[in-house]
Formats: structure tokens, sequence, C-alpha cells
């Protein structure tokens, strides 16, 4: 055992320390087994460090604070990869961009190189730089797709294939695609042999397949929004993997497409109690395995060797989240991240002797004692839908739950699900003392079909009954005080914030939303401003507010702007200022709308942030900020 990062332990566990990034994150290991890689926050210093597992001892470590890595892995022994998102100015394009992008950094000579840049043989201003789609045999390149300059401008520029050295300054276009090319799949040589594509302004979804020297179309859909999801390559790459609802259960399963004639087959993988929610593949894309949804991951794997490793696993951390981070070629080591109850993000690795032994803690601050336990509790809607839930307990609470004070925390999305983990907002406000009740509201993923199609046209509606009930049903079990209950939430999750002080005024002594919605019209025209009127994104958002029939009348009836009025509880309103999901805007005309009504309501600016908060020291003001706020309001 030994440990890649030590800092002192501290006695007490202050806002600042919930709301820092996580000391150490992105642990890969190399492709031999001898290496792992990591990144290391300290304050300002953001560092990627190399470590031998053999010798025990640090190989090199590198300033990275100006690119600020979102992900890390091994090209191979020698090089890393490293992909980055910034918010920049491009030079001839109005406003900033997230210009994702990938650098490799070579581990013996300690230098670093970004892999595309634009204006440099690709088109410029573009964004989405960082994506591998695979290796070339050699190990001397990488495949990665990006909008072609070859006679081509906004809007309609051809998306291509390129091969991009990673051992000089050297790329080539090795395939182009067209306007309406979204991904490329390639074969173990390299070469590609699919491409999928979606045309917005027709609404059809294509997957191409190169049969005998030339590109065959396989497969074409009809629909606004995809419903099928093509993530990767089978072991014989005869066939493209794909994830689409099973008719049977109403879960996300996991199918195959013929390469040579568009065929499906399936549901090869699929459960009646879980979606398939990603799938773990290597870096040609080819599918090993699956992770399900839930509090907790589980996996399944076509190999029922390393299936039964990965359970082994799983079965040492009960109740917990084990996350599979990283691993060998070969399978024999594997990198898991733990967190739950008893670990706060804590890495492990297990070896070929099937040994686990403890990496490093991305969060050395806090000790088991400091987390506040997490639980399942479960609710019927008012029309009868169950209503999972997650609840983070006051650790000085969990044997008495009793007539506690308690923040409503719906999340985001919301097209997404809440897990068992480290959630620094719900564990400092559990640490205040308040219940931190976590409602998978109609509308959430990971939990089928028929939940996830409920939430359609029902914001401001349902989906906010369902969080309404959530206040309702704990209240007549005597575990929470209906006079002391705040809601606070981020994204759609701020969305439901305000909503809930608009619509049901009586039920929140205070509502924050940080980067949330208040006028649903501005939103969806933004959307289209910004993505174009028949793009997918546009197709998506209207399906989300009004099942995909937009009423200009029934939005406004939906957006909590147009009832500031109807406020009775305080409101803080955080929002970023490089926020290209949710624009400013939406923040800014919602506080203009409660004070023009003379409504008690803050709001607080983070500069720079985007709307992730991403950067730890804006996401700390946010926290200190709630945290702050609530106490104030539920004293």
């Amino acid at each position: 055992m030994f440990c890649l990062v030590t800092l002192p332990v501290q006695a007490s566990i202050s806002l600042s320390e919930y709301g820092a990034l996580p000391s150490v994150g992105m642990v890969a290991i190399s492709p031999n087994g001898d290496l792992v890689a990591f990144r290391k926050v300290a304050g300002k210093q953001d560092t990627v460090h190399v470590v031998s597992i053999k010798d025990k001892k640090q190989v090199f470590a590198l300033d990275v604070s100006k690119i600020q890595p979102g992900g890390i892995y091994f090209f191979n022994d020698e090089q890393l990869f490293l992909r980055v998102s910034e918010y920049t100015r491009v030079a001839g394009f109005r406003g900033k961009f997230d210009l994702s992008t990938a650098f490799v950094l070579n581990i013996k000579d300690k230098k670093i190189r970004q892999l595309l840049t634009p204006g440099e043989k690709i088109l410029a201003g573009q964004t989405g730089l960082g994506n591998v789609v695979g290796i070339t045999p050699d190990g001397q390149y990488a495949l990665m797709p990006a909008y072609s300059p070859v006679d081509n401008h906004f809007p309609t520029p051809t998306y291509s294939l390129y091969k991009v050295s990673l051992q000089k300054k050297h790329i080539k276009s090795i395939q182009a695609g067209d306007s309406n090319t979204q991904d490329f799949f390639v074969n173990r040589e390299g070469k590609a042999i699919v491409q999928e594509e979606y045309d917005d302004r027709n609404n059809e979804h294509k997957i191409l397949a190169l049969n005998d020297g030339k590109w065959i179309e396989i497969f074409k859909e009809k629909t606004p929004v995809k419903n099928k999801s093509f993530v990767g390559l089978t072991q014989d790459f005869q066939s493209l993997v794909m994830l689409t609802d099973d008719e049977k259960t109403g879960r996300t399963s996991y199918y195959t497409m013929s390469l040579k004639d568009g065929a499906i087959t399936g549901p090869l993988l699929g459960r009646n109690d879980a979606d398939i929610e990603s799938v773990i593949t290597d870096m040609q894309r080819v599918v090993y395995g699956v992770r399900y949804s839930g509090f907790n991951p589980s996996y399944a794997f076509f190999d029922k060797k390393i299936e039964k490793k990965m359970n082994d696993i799983q079965q040492q951390f009960p109740g917990q989240s084990v996350w599979l981070a990283d691993w060998t070629p070969d399978w024999q080591k594997i990198v898991i991240k733990v967190e739950g109850s008893d670990y706060p993000e804590d890495y492990f690795l297990f070896d070929s002797n099937s040994q686990l032994s403890f990496l490093t803690s991305a969060r050395p601050a806090f000790q088991p004692e400091d987390i506040n336990p997490i639980g399942i509790s479960n609710y019927a809607a008012r029309d009868g839908l169950k209503i999972p839930t997650l609840l983070t307990i006051p650790r000085t609470k969990s044997n008495a739950i009793k007539n506690l004070p308690a923040v409503i925390y719906p999340h985001g999305g919301p097209a997404f699900h809440d897990t068992i983990g480290f959630d620094y907002f719900a564990q400092a406000l559990a640490a205040q003392g308040y219940l931190v009740i976590q409602p998978q509201f109609r509308g959430s993923t990971g939990f089928g079909s028929e939940h996830y199609v409920a939430g359609h046209g029902e914001w401001g509606k349902k989906m906010q009954d369902d969080l309404s009930d959530a206040v309702k049903h704990f209240t007549s079990k005597g575990m929470i005080d209906p006079k002391r209950v705040c809601i606070v939430g981020a994204s759609y999750g701020g969305y439901a914030a305000l909503a809930g002080g608009a619509f049901t005024p009586d039920l929140y002594k205070c509502v924050v939303s940080i980067n949330g919605i208040g006028d649903l019209n501005g939103m969806l025209a933004w959307d289209k401003n910004q993505h174009g009127s028949n793009s997918e994104v546009a197709d998506y958002m209207a399906m989300q507010f009004a099942n995909g029939e937009v009423d200009k009348k029934a939005l406004e009836k939906m957006s909590p702007e147009n009832y500031a009025d109807n406020f009775a509880a305080p409101v803080l309103l955080i929002y970023s200022t490089n926020d290209k999901r949710v624009p400013p805007k939406q923040s800014e005309q919602m506080l203009k709308a409660l004070k023009k009504q003379q409504k008690p309501a803050i709001a607080l600016e983070l500069e720079g942030e985007n709307h992730h908060l991403l950067e730890g020291e804006t996401r700390t003001q946010a926290l200190e900020a709630t945290v702050n706020f609530v106490r104030q309001h539920l004293q």
C-alpha cells in the first residue's frame, strides 16, 4: 500500500473545503501497469503527476494551470492524453467559446503539445477538438475529427477525420464526411469504417458503412431527437453497438447493427430494473462491457472473468458507489474510485493477485466520520408514480431523523439522475443540520423510459408536484418540519427552485437558483438562435418544455418570471458569466421581475465561471452564499 498524495488532515471541515475542487482526480494507469497518472489541485496550483507503482515514487509533475485538464489517459506507456476545456475569445467571432481540445504529454522529455489547433490545417473558430476516436496500430497517430477548411465556411463546413502525429506537429485528413457528419468509427488498422450523420433540417439520423470500398447507407430514421445512441464496435469490427430502449422492458439495452446490411440484433444485454447508461471500451471504441444506471453503478462484461473481478471488487465496498476509473488492456490491473457514506472519493488499485491497495483520496481533508450518511427512500406522487429519492442525513441526527429542517435539492438536466457519492452541496448542507432530499422526479433518466417520458411537457406541473409531494411525504413521516424547508437547485434544478417559489409560495422559506431558467420562451428562443431553429437542440427543448407542441402562452404560464408577484420566500439567484447552456440573462431578468414586485431577492454573479461550476474559487463562493442564505432563513 502506498499513497500518491498526502495532505494534512484538518480538525474540522470548512465550507471552503467542501467547495474546493477534489485534490486528486482523473487517475489513469499505463498500459504496462507500471505508472499511474493523475491531476492534483491545490489552491491555484494545477498539476499533472506521474508516479511509478513499482518504485513508489514520483516520476515527474507538470504545471497545467493554464489548460486545466478535464480528462487524462495513456496513449501508450510514454505518452499521456489530456483533454481540456477553456472559455476564450476566438479571433473573428463574437463572444466566448468552449474550446475543448487535446494535448499530448511526453513522459520522457516532459514536453506538452496541443494536437489540433483551430486555423492550422483545420477550420478556424471551431470548438469540440478534444475527441479521439482511435489510434493507429503503431501507436504513433491519434485519429481525431474536426471541421475541414477546404472550400468551406460557417455554417456548413465539412466534418472530417484527421490523422494527428503524437511525435511532431503533423496532421493529415484521411476521411472526409459532410456537414451532417457527427462521428466516425475506425477499425483496428485505424481506417474509418462507419460515419454517423444527423440532418437537422430534415430530422434524419443516418449510418453509413464502408463496404467493398464504397460508403453505403445501412440505417436511416426520421426523428426530431435521436433515440438511438451508437457508442462503439463489436470485437470483430463487423457490427456497430447501439443503445436504445427495449420495448418490452422500457429499459435502455444493448443491440448490435451489422455493418454489412444494417440488420439489428438484440437486445443482447439489458435488465428489467436498470438502464444501460454507458459502455466500457478501449481506445478503438471496441465494447467490452456496460455500466448500468442506479443509485450505485453496476457492471456486466462479455468476458465473465472480468465480470467476476468487478463483482468481487464491489462486494468489498457494500453500499458504496464503485466507479471503474481505468484498467490495463489485459485487465490485470484495475483502478477504481469509491464514494458513498464511508468514502469521500478514494482511489484503489486492484492488481493481478486480486489484492486491493489504497492509492489516494480525492478529498484528504475528509475522514469517514466527516461524511453525512446517504440513504435511499421512495414515495408515491399524488398520481401514484413511484419517486426514488436520496437522503443526505446530518450525521448527528442519523439515529433520530425527526422534525428536521430540510432542503429540497432537485438535480439538473432534467435528463439526469443522482447517484450515491460525495455531492459537495448536499454534504455541506447536511453538515449544517439539514436533511437534504433529492427526489428523482418524473423526467429523470436511469429509471426507465416511462419515468423519463412522463416528464415531457410537465415543467412547472407534474414534475413540480413530485417535489411538493416530497415535502408532504417526509412531513407525514415526521422526518421534517414543514415550516422549515428551503429549495435549492442548479440548471433545471434552478428552474424547479424558482417554480417552487412561484407556484407553491407557501411551501418554502427560501429559494436558491443556480444558473436556473425563469423564462421558458426566452430560453427556447436563445437555443434556436445558438443552434438553429431546426436543430436537434431546439427540438429537444421543445420536447422537454411542451412535449414537442410549443405554445407560447402555455410556456408563459410555466415561467416563474411571469409570476414574480406570487413569491413569498426570499430568493438568491446565482449565475455564471460564461454560462453557455443557460444565459446569464435568465437570472438577470428574474431578478428584475422580483425587484419590480418588491420581493426580497439578491444575486451573486460568478465572474468567469461556466454552467457546471468547475472553478474552485467561484463554486466555493456559490456554496458559501447558498449555505449562509439557507441558514439565515431556516433558523
